[in-house]
């Protein structure tokens, strides 16, 4: 536990799947790191009074409220945390940081290219004043991931010349399931595109070191009109039954993709190939990446989260083949603070890292990443994504993110 008597003061905006999620590594993150600030869980908000009151007790925070200015202007918050849908993001993000509070955003950054604009540059204005900003893609925190980097970093993969990504889910593959906010364009910006592309966009430029420039895309949307939801939170939702009179339930249109597939080119010169679909049957949230070098491959599957595969070139032929790398060392990344050899984390664990290095960065003045910059290269990919698949699948060249202006 640490020692030091420096406190922040954590307000969080939401507290549906990823407010349980962050809420749980904030608990938790002083426990398990010694670290130059303690965390406080200060101040909860939610728009739904008896909601957010449950959700505050049920999680652990100290108090709560109904309004997202009165968390963002109090003085007794310094650090802002964004779990709400994309379309409350940038409105946010831009009165904390203008307010001088430290933000974390989750991801996508934003809804559009021009939000994510505009939060990079109102991030690094309030940078010059020591405020600090970082965008939550907690997947680069998982330890098998980051080790990930450090052998391409070191020359271990030679040089890169293919990536494979996908990212598979199949919670929707009902025709039936409701017309939540995540299949609506106002509220979530894309749909598996942004929801779940944008997780191997950021893994895979951040595990090799180079920025995807060009992509040729295509998206589809199976299914074309939802059931309106009775209830819902986080990925669950219910559905009235029929009506009095026998009619069936009202329904919507879904405005947003149901898959994305595009391939690319990286700066460095690899090709890459990006599948992310939330109709593959079976498939619950099953995030794979290969990495092949002139030297070697890698590769990470999250429902093996602490293995890597790895298979290294430069051995006698005799000896080659792909071996299995259990990343549970106390010299692997972030593992210091867990278990003995061999016993294994989970997901929640990569929530907890990112709290880590985000205090460490407040606490000593330097910059955390993902910064919104980084965030911001993100969205400018999907972007290209998006206006690729609705030309035809054209090659679109990646915006440049060189010139941040507000807007």
């Amino acid at each position: 536990m640490s020692t030091t008597d420096r406190e922040l003061r954590i307000g969080m905006v939401g507290y549906a799947f990823m407010g349980a999620a962050h809420s749980q590594a904030w608990r938790t993150v002083n426990r398990v790191y010694d670290l130059p600030a303690r965390a406080r869980m200060a101040l909860i908000c939610g728009r739904d009074t008896t909601a957010v009151s449950d959700a505050a007790d049920r999680l652990g925070w100290d108090a709560y409220t109904t309004d997202w200015r009165d968390l963002v202007n109090r003085d007794d918050i310094d650090v802002v945390d964004v779990c709400t849908p994309g379309d409350s993001h940038a409105e946010i993000a831009l009165a904390a940081l203008a307010a001088g509070k430290h933000v974390l955003c989750e991801k996508p950054l934003a809804n559009t290219v021009a939000e994510a604009r505009a939060m990079t540059a109102a991030a690094d204005t309030a940078r010059a004043a020591g405020v600090r900003s970082m965008c939550g893609f907690n997947y680069r925190r998982v330890p098998a991931v980051t080790m990930m980097r450090q052998m391409v970093a070191e020359g271990r993969l030679g040089v890169i010349r293919h990536v494979r990504a996908s990212y598979l889910q199949d919670w929707i593959v009902d025709p039936q399931f409701p017309l939540v906010w995540r299949l609506q364009k106002d509220r979530a910006g894309s749909g598996a595109l942004g929801d779940i592309g944008a997780h191997i966009i950021d893994l895979t430029q951040f595990v090799v070191g180079q920025q995807i420039t060009g992509v040729s895309a295509i998206t589809e949307t199976f299914v074309k009109e939802r059931p309106l939801p009775a209830e819902s939170s986080g990925l669950a939702a219910t559905v009235d039954g029929e009506s009095a009179d026998g009619s069936a339930p009202a329904t919507g249109t879904v405005t947003v993709d149901d898959a994305a597939v595009f391939v690319a080119r990286l700066d460095g010169g690899a090709l890459a190939t990006y599948e992310a679909s939330r109709f593959a049957t079976g498939r619950k949230n099953a995030l794979r990446v290969e990495i092949n070098g002139s030297l070697g491959s890698v590769v990470f599957d999250l429902e093996r989260l602490n293995e890597l595969e790895f298979y290294d070139a430069t051995r006698p032929v005799l000896e080659q083949g792909f071996s299995r790398i259990l990343v549970t060392e106390g010299d692997h990344p972030y593992m210091s603070a867990w278990w003995p050899p061999g016993h294994i984390i989970g997901y929640e664990h990569s929530f907890t890292h990112q709290m880590r290095d985000l205090i460490e960065a407040i606490a000593t003045g330097t910059d955390p990443a993902p910064s919104f910059a980084d965030a911001l290269q993100v969205q400018l990919v999907l972007d290209a994504v998006t206006r690729s698949a609705e030309t035809g699948s054209s090659w679109t060249d990646v915006e440049p993110a060189l010139t941040v202006v507000a807007v």
